[in-house]
């Protein structure tokens, strides 16, 4: 079967996207970090800089922040903040300056205890994204974004390279968002591994060369699915993960799935679809209140109501069929282990389909119980 991605691709997904920002940054390229999907890539593009994820998703440096912070903290905050302090981050000793979002407590508490190590800009998110002046409010931190970078690096953001930015960021997200949607061929033709390596890969990834690459994918898929080489044997059972995002250590429960003989067939997360899908309205005359639109629009569990999250669901389940939604939830993500009670619900009783919430940290101490309750999950469907 012929591999998604090219000789030149087949590290790591993580190892092939700081490859990425090595690159950018040798050519001249200044990065930016940011934490959350929120923080608009289409910004840092037009001023021909580059992004770097800094989420992290290790165990290895939790020990270190809890030196500093609570040890019932969010994982990921505890392990993005370790690495900061240990200085083994290779993706944040290459940034030049960082942004963030108040879309949680701990992040936010956190950026104030990082803002020694770069230049930081902290965008300011409404939480209540129906309220009556939240777009405007959001476009005014978006624009407070687009200056920091100007007075940083010393540059000019022009609304036409903002547009030409909309406008390429669009083209590779509904290509991203194709190569999903081969999650619904059943017996599968894609595997969870691919899906997060694509997803990982067009985070930094940008420009003509970017393009063809997913497109490549997109062709070698559809060669896939016409020729009947499929991932998984036909007839087995079928998985959707949503929830917190997915990464590094915490890859045990997906591998766990593969364990039990299922296929993952999406990742409705942060670190999946969820930064591509939709796109931003081209030709507005106003670049940063489309970005602004869109970028609202992201159904993290932070915002309240946050229907948009259900609507997903529903598109996603009537797509790829699931037998099992498995609600992944990060120890002390409070936003998502209370948005749980709803989404068990609507899964369950609206979309009809089985349901497991998994609540886990960066450990491998919890592997047997997780391997338990995902078997007999999986049993049931």
């Amino acid at each position: 079967m012929t591999p998604l991605f090219n000789d030149d691709f087949q590290e790591l997904p993580l190892k092939r996207a700081l490859a990425q920002v090595m690159a950018k940054r040798e050519a001249g390229a200044k990065v930016v970090g940011a934490y959350c999907s929120y923080a608009p890539v289409e910004v840092v593009w037009a001023m021909g800089g580059v992004p770097a994820v800094l989420c992290a998703f290790s165990n290895a440096p939790i020990a270190k922040a809890e030196e500093t912070l609570p040890v019932n903290l969010c994982p990921l905050i505890k392990s993005s903040f370790g690495f900061i302090e240990l200085k083994t981050c290779p993706f944040f000793e290459l940034t030049d300056a960082v942004v963030g979002e108040t879309t949680c407590d701990g992040k936010k508490k956190m950026f104030e205890l990082i803002q020694e190590h770069r230049p930081l800009y902290v965008m300011d998110l409404p939480q209540c994204p129906t309220n009556e002046g939240a777009v405007a409010y959001w476009r005014h931190s978006v624009n407070g974004f687009k200056k920091f970078l100007e007075g940083t690096f010393a540059t000019t953001i022009s609304d036409a390279a903002l547009e030409e930015s909309i406008r390429e960021c669009n083209r590779k997200n509904r290509l991203v968002e194709q190569i999903f949607a081969f999650g619904a061929c059943a017996p599968a033709v894609i595997t969870w591994q691919e899906l997060y390596a694509v997803a990982t890969y067009a985070m930094s990834a940008h420009g003509p060369e970017a393009i063809a690459q997913l497109e490549e994918i997109i062709a070698t898929l559809t060669a896939r699915r016409e020729q009947k080489l499929y991932t998984s044997p036909e007839g087995t059972k079928r998985v959707l993960i949503t929830g917190c995002p997915v990464g590094g250590d915490v890859l045990k429960v997906l591998k766990l799935v593969d364990e039990e003989g299922a296929a993952i067939v999406g990742l409705d997360s942060c670190t999946g679809l969820k930064p591509y899908a939709n796109v931003t309205e081209e030709g507005t005359g106003d670049p940063l209140l489309a970005i602004a639109k869109r970028y609202l629009q992201i159904p993290c569990a932070c915002m309240t109501p946050n229907t948009g999250r259900f609507d997903v669901l529903k598109q996603q389940v009537e797509s790829l069929k699931p037998d099992l939604v498995i609600d992944l939830v990060l120890q002390s993500c409070h936003t998502y282990n209370v948005e749980a009670v709803k989404v068990e619900s609507y899964v369950r009783e609206d979309l009809g389909t089985n349901y497991l919430k998994v609540v886990t940290d960066f450990s491998q101490q919890d592997l047997g119980q997780l391997k338990t309750r995902i078997a007999a999950a999986l049993e049931m469907s």
